[in-house]
């Protein structure tokens, strides 16, 4: 038996979206309810996204301090490349070591030179630093003189010894003679027998300041006579 009054469920409902009707409890609306929060801006529960304004600088300065490590890492690179390509050829490498604070020559007796031989080494090094000393104070001597009233000719002289005999004096006989303590070469000990011997003359020379050159106006002559003559006046 067919029941005329039973609604089609098929049957599409007639529904007015902009009538104000309510709609009877149980019924199912097609229209979805309006939203009763404002979801637009200037909402109090609006989210906010913070930019940070130095993630451009931070950016900036993350490439440079990467170029910065690349940078030494390449000069790492040559460098142990080149203590090997020196190592294979038996060419022993001197970087610059010695002072700490500012490295200007290589100096390493600790770990280079024999231990039998590094006593004799150490007094070679004590010597040539005696050098160095005693060219900076004849640099002070002879400007105190200078200023006394002294000629500037053997002021720049005093310039000249100190500026040329420091490097010389590193490089002619106390390199060959750290050389040879570290390689045991014949070559090396002869060049600084011989060189040294010069050294010895020039300064045994230098202290005696026969007037020979330059008036005998020597540092030792020039301090010697100015204690002479403030000891003893003349009458």
């Amino acid at each position: 038996m067919i029941r005329q009054n039973d609604p089609n469920p098929f049957d599409e409902e007639e529904v007015n979206p902009f009538s104000k009707v309510a709609t009877a409890p149980g019924s199912r609306s097609r229209v979805p309810p309006a939203a009763s929060a404002n979801l637009g801006f200037n909402d109090k529960y609006d989210a906010t996204v913070d930019i940070p304004l130095d993630t451009l600088n931070d950016s900036n300065k993350k490439e440079k301090e990467l170029a910065a490590w690349e940078a030494d890492l390449k000069r790492k690179e040559k460098d142990i490349k080149r203590r090997e390509d020196a190592v294979s050829k038996g060419i022993p490498t001197e970087d610059k070591n010695w002072p700490s604070f500012f490295p200007i020559i290589h100096n390493d007796i600790a770990n280079e030179i024999p231990v039998d031989a590094q006593r004799l080494q150490y007094l070679a090094f004590a010597s040539w630093l005696g050098i160095v000393l005693c060219l900076v104070f004849n640099i002070i001597a002879v400007t105190v003189c200078w200023i006394k009233g002294g000629g500037a000719k053997i002021f720049l002289l005093a310039i000249i010894y100190a500026l040329v005999g420091c490097p010389l004096s590193y490089v002619l006989w106390y390199r060959p003679l750290y050389r040879a303590m570290r390689t045991n070469s014949a070559l090396n000990f002869g060049w600084f027998f011989l060189v040294y011997a010069i050294h010895i003359c020039f300064c045994i020379v230098a202290a005696i300041a026969p007037p020979i050159v330059f008036g005998g106006k020597s540092l030792t002559q020039r301090l010697i006579w100015d204690l002479s003559y403030k000891a003893i006046p003349p009458s």
